[in-house]
């Protein structure tokens, strides 16, 4: 038998594709699933698939009542924090993918997963190529000592930052200090004007209609710039190759791995 998988938001814009692509694939096996609108029905027939003969859930405390190996998370900033703790809490490996979360969020799922001895593995983005520009940026930061990034999304997004930005605002923070031009406390106007400060990083969230998701990072030395920017498409196909191989991968993990790009670069 696969790896036993549970989908949370199961017929969401992302959880639908992970969804379907575990259905079909002969390494994992989808034993429960939990979307709030939808509960009480096929998780096949939810899907457009077959029927399965498992019902989707309301709650995790129902999705787990059998033996699962990992719990996806894929809800909303809302829930999602709950539903990890929830899961960690019955001893279950996790992979989150919703935005949202605080680095505060994830030192109390950190500490709860190290307790429980289980693995949990998150990332912004689990686009492989959003894990490359994420990467990208880290390693010119350890050579351009002042940048700011941009957050794009459609109006509707109503979380800011993205779950990438953040999570790559708190990793540029760990490679140096950005020596901003300007201190905060010495700006004349709103200092709202600067963006969020995250990690010493300016973040400027954009919502706009016609953006689905990118962000890019912009370096700056006097006379030249860098620009490193990653665009995603209308379709979440793009996010389930990176989830099912955190799925995979959390299997061996004990404790918290944030990024997918510390997967794709991890030391052997």
């Amino acid at each position: 038998m696969g790896i036993k998988v549970c989908v949370a938001g199961v017929t969401g814009w992302t959880g639908q594709c992970v969804a379907r692509a575990i259905i079909e694939s002969s390494e994992f096996e989808l034993v429960s699933a939990i979307a709030r609108k939808t509960a009480g029905q096929d998780i096949g027939e939810a899907l457009g698939h077959a029927r399965l003969g498992r019902l989707i859930s309301g709650s995790v405390e129902e999705a787990l009542a059998e033996p699962v190996d990992v719990f996806v998370e894929y809800t909303s900033a809302t829930s999602a924090k709950g539903n990890v703790l929830a899961a960690i809490a019955k001893k279950v490996n996790v992979v989150i993918g919703s935005s949202g979360l605080t680095a505060t969020d994830y030192d109390e799922i950190e500490t709860a997963a190290i307790a429980n001895n289980v693995g949990v593995i998150s990332a912004g983005n689990f686009s492989i190529t959003a894990a490359l520009a994420k990467r990208f940026a880290l390693m010119a930061a350890e050579h351009l000592p002042q940048w700011e990034i941009i957050d794009y999304a459609s109006s509707t997004k109503p979380d800011v930052p993205s779950g990438t930005t953040q999570e790559l605002a708190e990793e540029l923070g760990k490679v140096r200090e950005n020596k901003q031009g300007v201190a905060i406390g010495d700006l004349h106007g709103p200092k709202e004007a600067r963006g969020a400060q995250i990690a010493n990083t300016p973040v400027h969230s954009l919502r706009l209609p016609s953006y689905v998701i990118a962000f890019e990072t912009i370096f700056g030395l006097p006379n030249e710039r860098l620009t490193i920017r990653h665009d995603a498409g209308s379709g979440a196909e793009p996010y389930v190759q990176g989830t099912l191989l955190a799925v995979k991968k959390v299997m061996t993990v004990k404790g918290l791995i944030r990024g997918l790009d510390n997967l794709l670069f991890a030391k052997s």
